[in-house]
């Protein structure tokens, strides 16, 4: 059984926000369900989003939409148990278009605190632009 894990964690980062706007540009607007809205990063390399969830998830798949032409090229998925380090987890390469991606995840790992780091962009300096994720998965008891 997969459950939507969109709503279950309880704290969220990402490595920056463009202009560091947040108000238009900010974290939340990759979770708001709105096709207008996206997180949109800064320039650089190894821009990254980390989610905390408040008790063991067994993550089953990732889906992102990004803008075409802002992309990840190569990302890597990171997990950890609640006080552990981060771990590979696997990587996996989007395509560079526009369109809602799924990436199962072979393995269910479980973790507390997920970290999707984008290694590289489509974009020349390195911006990333999300305008949606959901995690699916299940609780790990």
């Amino acid at each position: 059984m997969t459950v939507k894990l969109l709503c279950v964690f309880v704290f969220y980062r990402v490595s920056s926000v463009l202009n560091r706007d947040v108000k238009q540009f900010g974290k939340k607007y990759m979770f708001d369900s709105n096709e207008e809205t996206c997180w949109n990063s800064d320039q650089g390399d190894s821009q990254w989003v980390t989610l905390e969830f408040p008790q063991p998830v067994r993550v089953s798949e990732l889906k992102v939409q990004f803008q075409g032409g802002f992309s990840g090229k190569t990302c890597r998925l990171e997990g950890s148990p609640k006080a552990g380090e981060l771990a590979k987890i696997t990587h996996f390469y989007p395509e560079d278009n526009s369109s809602l991606q799924s990436f199962p995840i072979q393995e269910a790992h479980m973790v507390h605190r997920l970290k999707i780091v984008f290694e590289n962009s489509a974009d020349f300096f390195g911006r990333i632009i999300v305008y949606s994720l959901d995690v699916l998965g299940e609780r790990a008891l």
